[in-house]
């Protein structure tokens, strides 16, 4: 008899990641592009344009890696302390644990006794991961991992960040301002439609939020970068 499996693909399996990613891109495609038009704006030669923002991209993939190794380390650390306590107190009072695993169940909709049996047999199969998962919320897949979010992050970044910096290398000086700009929206738009898509939500509002905020973002630089120009 073949046994059928069913396979659920639900959007939060994926969001997460997901929202990420496209943060980092577009934290790398905003502050760059920002960074370009702002210097390009101050009437800069393009080598010193190309300078800004390779600088830019490095300062922000390194920024975005230390700050997420550093929020990510410490929710492992605070992991690692929860854990072992439960650790401790399975090896101190087991029945204790075993009736707090029971309380959890029975808040969850099983009557007490299926509860107390799931409870027992979790128990002995797993103690500590059995209540890691169920009381504390902590399970492998879900663990974090401080390296690799800080890689990430910085990958996401710098993808996002290469992109204004090409267009600035391929196109001529007098059309940089308008090419980086244009190019820049677009495809912020588009990771605004991807995001709101995985998550569910309206893609013509994604977008839109994401290039309203960021053209708003360019236009606050290259007004800046205008006025020290001319006071250069």
């Amino acid at each position: 008899m073949t046994r059928f499996r069913h396979h659920e693909h639900h959007r939060t399996h994926h969001v997460g990641w997901l929202r990420a990613a496209v943060l980092g891109a577009n934290d790398g495609i905003v502050s760059t592009a920002s960074l370009v038009l702002g210097v390009a704006a101050a009437h800069q030669s393009q080598s010193s344009i190309l300078i800004a923002g390779v600088a830019g991209l490095i300062a922000g993939a390194m920024s975005m890696a230390t700050g997420e190794y550093v929020s990510v380390y410490s929710q492992a650390d605070t992991e690692t302390a929860d854990l072992e306590r439960e650790r401790r107190e399975l090896a101190t009072n087991q029945f204790a644990e075993q009736s707090e695993l029971k309380a959890i169940y029975e808040s969850r909709g099983l009557d007490s006794a299926l509860a107390a049996k799931v409870a027992a047999q979790l128990m002995a199969h797993d103690a500590l991961g059995a209540h890691a998962r169920d009381e504390l919320g902590i399970s492998d897949s879900m663990r974090a991992r401080p390296l690799q979010a800080a890689a990430a992050s910085a990958a996401s970044f710098a993808a996002g960040a290469i992109v204004p910096l090409i267009v600035a290398v391929v196109i001529p000086s007098e059309r940089l301002i308008a090419a980086v700009a244009l190019t820049s929206l677009v495809l912020l738009a588009i990771l605004g439609a991807l995001a709101a898509h995985a998550g569910g939500a309206s893609k013509a509002k994604g977008a839109t939020r994401v290039a309203v905020w960021s053209a708003l973002a360019m236009a606050l630089t290259m007004g800046a970068g205008t006025l020290f120009g001319a006071a250069g």
